[in-house]
């Protein structure tokens, strides 16, 4: 079984169920020599897509906090030409952004055709963070929000229809998108979080919120069951990977990533026009004859 059939998720499902470690074994030496092997071949991949010019990836990473989002997407995507892949973090909204639908500072972060765009956090915090902390949502100063009591249930689901619906309308145009979940452990982030703080030059990583919201570990899990249970379908997938392990973490997420690459067999380097083609070699010709 590939790695894309293994880890996406698509329907009901039990993140306590899902190992938060890889059930094979591989050396660190070997993973990264194999990760940088997948890493060459995405940019390969990367330069055709740009020059076919039809298709772009919207590559959507959640996890919880020191799941590893920053130097997964750092090490998987290294090899590729810094022009053809952008990453854009969602961080609080911004005034600007809180005068607009909650779904605009993503929609105008779109991959342009042939290249990758990797949200690290996503569209999906508004309905992970949000709905750990409701409050949260009155900022967006909705007509008919005037308190916390006013979010539903009904609210909720949609919202996940509201996403739901955006990532099929960007893929109906060419967009791939791709969604994955770093399965990470309680315990296993506490240990990196204590690292962080064991090390000085690590402390600059640190925020009080990462211990803060261990509190609602429980809850964050329970909604990116219903998150991925709401929103994950063939189009548009959702792929929860274990996290524990960093490297096997990152040579899973890439190897997944190139299987899909390699299913658009139509992208191809695109044809030269007949009256350009027919004539290459007087082009050649002419350079070479000057002066």
């Amino acid at each position: 079984m590939s790695f894309e059939q293994k880890y996406k998720v698509i329907g009901k499902t039990k993140l306590k169920k899902l190992s938060t470690i890889p059930d094979f074994e591989m050396s660190p030496k070997k993973a990264i020599r194999k990760l940088e092997e997948l890493s060459r071949h995405l940019a390969k991949f990367q330069e055709l897509m740009y020059a076919h010019n039809r298709y772009s990836f919207l590559i959507c990473i959640q996890g919880m906090d020191t799941a590893g989002k920053d130097s997964l997407i750092r090490e998987v995507f290294k090899s590729i030409n810094a022009r053809g892949v952008v990453v854009q973090s969602f961080k609080k909204p911004t005034s600007t952004e809180l005068e607009h639908d909650y779904l605009w500072r993503h929609y105008i972060a779109l991959p342009e055709k042939g290249k990758f765009t990797v949200f690290n956090r996503t569209q999906y915090e508004n309905v992970l963070v949000s709905r750990v902390h409701p409050e949260i949502v009155l900022q967006e100063r909705l007509p008919h929000i005037k308190e916390v009591e006013d979010i539903d249930e009904a609210f909720w689901e949609k919202r996940y229809k509201e996403i739901a619906n955006f990532e099929e309308h960007i893929s109906n145009n060419g967009v791939v998108v791709l969604k994955f979940f770093l399965h990470l452990g309680k315990d296993e982030q506490k240990g990196r979080i204590l690292r962080r703080l064991g090390k000085e030059k690590h402390h600059w990583k640190f925020a009080p919120e990462d211990v803060r919201e261990r509190e609602f570990w429980e809850e964050y899990q329970t909604y990116y069951e219903e998150a991925i249970e709401k929103t994950s379908t063939e189009t548009c997938p959702w792929y929860v990977i274990p996290a524990d392990n960093k490297s096997l973490c990152r040579y899973i997420f890439a190897s997944i990533l190139l299987e899909i690459t390699e299913r658009l067999t139509d992208v191809q380097l695109p044809e030269l026009p007949e009256h350009i083609e027919e004539n290459l070699s007087k082009y050649r010709e002419r350079l070479l004859n000057e002066k």
